[in-house]
């Protein structure tokens, strides 16, 4: 350690100012891609996140001594003094720098402890705050007797893009390694995420929390995910709940994934949805975001909708309080709970007090928009859907109050002169005719008989 203490001195000596100008920190989240590539412009600031990225390195090892971790926080503060976009830039999830973005972010935030798991990473203001994709999926999901979790698999497959990104994570969460009874658990999380991030959330959200009244319908929702591959450990023995933590933190996505979280399905007793941001759609994303990770979950049974991860707290020892309360973010949050039935009441929205989305999508967002604009009229259209049964229903009250017609047919052309309506009062067509042509018809009987007397 005397060495990698020597190293930092030697590597913030030069570039730490002695009284570096503080700048105001930026009011809008910017993206940390983008807040770099200002800093990359000055030498300064390149060399202080090149240490500070040596520190990371050290710490993901070692815990740093206390000198070390001096110099590093040294070198954080002047890199953010000299540069505050990089303390307020955020990450987009599913976003194609997103990997980049979040090692960005991690390398200029040395959190002690617990600390960097209250903090989200990623930006949610360009999100759909108020649901408006989950209540797509959820309006056509009722408390029957139809399996649906059935129907959502099939509306998958109807969907092109949803079927075959489905079939390539069963593929490969069920293949087996050549030389080994054991699937490659990396290749299937991988096609999870890949699943999850490009199909619409009235797709994927609804497989994942389709709302079920019996086993059947509860064994295809907790097969989902291939719990077999993704979920369990082949050996079939739970790791310990903190170690699993441990190397979930050694990873950037994972990590952040977690923090996302954490911060978002924190339960409250003070909220309607028991939510501390009172926003289920953001506890529903921040789950989802956590499959595919080493931190995937699950539903335990077939039988409810109880979600666990896949580790238990034997031999934590003296941590076994902390390793007790992040398996009750799972298995006892009143927020995850609530979150997930709401999927099945979408009478009944929980409140959702989160800020309207900045209209600034990304270009994932934007393309996801135009497939679901082109493709999937059946979700797209439920407005104009809803406007025709409230026609149909008019239409029905107006036969009732008839009394003697079964039946009733509107005219597509009402406008256009037909036999029904050129007889109508307001058309003054055929009725005026008549009308009119009694008396000349009296005349020329008159005419006729007088020529007939003449002659």
């Amino acid at each position: 350690m005397f060495l990698i203490r020597s190293a930092l001195a030697l590597f913030f000596a030069g570039v730490l100012p002695s009284s570096a100008p503080v700048n105001p920190v930026p009011s809008s989240h910017t993206d940390c891609v983008e807040a770099y590539r200002e800093c990359s412009g000055d030498p300064r600031c390149v060399a202080l996140y090149r240490g500070l990225e040596l520190c990371a390195s050290d710490a993901a090892v070692l815990p740093l001594e206390e000198q070390a971790a001096a110099e590093c926080l040294e070198g954080q503060d002047a890199l953010l003094e000299k540069h505050p976009a990089l303390l307020a830039c955020k990450c987009q999830r599913g976003y194609r720098r997103e990997e980049q973005c979040l090692r960005i972010y991690w390398r200029v935030r040395l959190l002690p402890g617990e600390d960097e798991l209250e903090i989200s990473p990623y930006d949610d203001t360009l999100m759909d705050t108020h649901m408006a994709s989950l209540v797509a999926a959820s309006s056509v999901m009722q408390l029957d007797d139809e399996n649906q979790c059935l129907k959502a698999a099939q509306d998958c497959g109807l969907y092109e893009k949803c079927g075959s990104l489905r079939s390539e994570y069963a593929v490969a969460c069920t293949k087996r390694v050549p030389g080994i009874n054991r699937c490659n658990q990396h290749k299937c999380h991988r096609g999870l995420r890949r699943f999850l991030e490009r199909v619409p959330e009235e797709y994927s959200l609804g497989l994942l929390f389709c709302p079920c009244t019996n086993t059947l319908c509860g064994e295809r929702r907790r097969k989902t995910i291939v719990p077999s591959c993704s979920y369990q450990e082949m050996e079939g023995l739970q790791p310990n709940c903190l170690h699993q933590q441990s190397f979930c933190r050694r990873d950037d996505l994972c990590r952040s994934r977690l923090a996302d979280f954490l911060n978002n399905c924190q339960p409250s007793p003070l909220t309607p949805s028991g939510c501390l941001k009172d926003s289920a759609g953001l506890c529903l994303r921040a789950y989802a975001g956590l499959i595919g990770t080493i931190m995937t979950p699950n539903y335990i049974s077939n039988s409810s909708a109880d979600v666990s991860l896949w580790c238990n707290c034997e031999g934590s020892g003296n941590q076994w309080q902390d390793c007790l309360r992040l398996q009750r973010m799972f298995t006892h949050n009143v927020c995850l709970r609530n979150s997930i039935s709401w999927m099945g009441s979408p009478g009944s929205p929980p409140a959702d007090i989160t800020p309207l989305p900045a209209p600034r999508p990304s270009p994932l967002v934007r393309e996801d928009e135009l497939l679901r604009n082109n493709h999937l009229p059946e979700h797209n259209n439920i407005e104009v859907e809803n406007e025709k049964e409230e026609e149909q229903t008019q239409t029905k009250e107006v036969i009732n109050k008839g009394g003697q017609f079964d039946d009733i047919n509107v005219p597509q052309y009402s406008e256009r002169a037909t036999v029904s309506n050129l007889g109508s009062t307001g058309t003054g067509g055929a009725s005026s005719l008549t009308a009119g042509g009694l008396p000349r018809a009296i005349l020329l009987l008159f005419l006729l008989s007088g020529s007939f007397g003449c002659g």
